[in-house]
């Protein structure tokens, strides 16, 4: 595909890369695995998320980890994706991250009820920015050992993505990383409420 348009490829390739990160993005791997455990549908339990969070709530470590895994994996694999259909353009890649968090947290298949999008964006940014994405897990981590909740470290290590990306990334790095923050702040917006009245659950906890 060639790079001749304004954001690094032509509008079909651009539309080809957005697509193929959506359906990546849309591939619920915590309803799944959760079948595939015999635990039933884990839109069923807890907050009826279908992210690790959620899935820790069965008092399985194991399948929220492979969740969490295998959630990142497709927002990197739909980056490194459009960086290999459209080599030598950082748009394409971000586009396609872009794609992938929309898919994730809006799957087609599941009536655009899905997951809040934090491990699905944060494998976009370990693959479109490395530097970026390493800072905002160490984020991720550092508010989360803190806190012991896990939406508060999502956000956190969100709000501070931009930054980062205007410190440590190319230039088209931060608008994009700005609409992903938006995403998923808007995602959590019932976790914010939580927040502010004080009755969020903890890691681990059921609700």
């Amino acid at each position: 595909m060639s790079a001749d348009g304004p954001m690094g490829a032509d509008p079909g390739g651009l539309a080809l890369v957005l697509a193929l990160g959506y359906l990546l993005g849309a591939i619920p791997f915590g309803l799944i695995l959760t079948r595939l455990a015999g635990l039933g549908d884990i839109r069923a339990i807890g907050s009826g998320n279908i992210g690790a969070t959620n899935v820790l709530r069965t008092g399985r470590r194991g399948l929220a980890a492979a969740t969490l895994i295998l959630d990142a994996a497709k927002g990197a694999s739909a980056v490194l994706l459009a960086a290999f259909l459209i080599p030598g353009a950082a748009n394409p890649a971000w586009l396609a991250g872009l794609g992938a968090v929309l898919g994730h947290m809006f799957p087609l298949w599941l009536g655009f009820r899905g997951g809040k999008g934090v491990a699905t964006a944060l494998g976009v940014l370990l693959a479109a920015s490395w530097p970026v994405g390493l800072l905002c897990c160490a984020v991720w981590l550092a508010a989360a050992w803190l806190s012991r909740i896990s939406s508060l470290a999502a956000l956190a290590a969100f709000a501070v993505s931009p930054v980062l990306a205007a410190i440590f990334a190319d230039r088209i790095a931060l608008p994009f990383t700005g609409l992903i923050a938006l995403l998923i702040f808007w995602r959590h917006r019932a976790n914010i409420a939580r927040l502010l009245a004080g009755t969020e659950p903890r890691i681990g906890e059921r609700r």
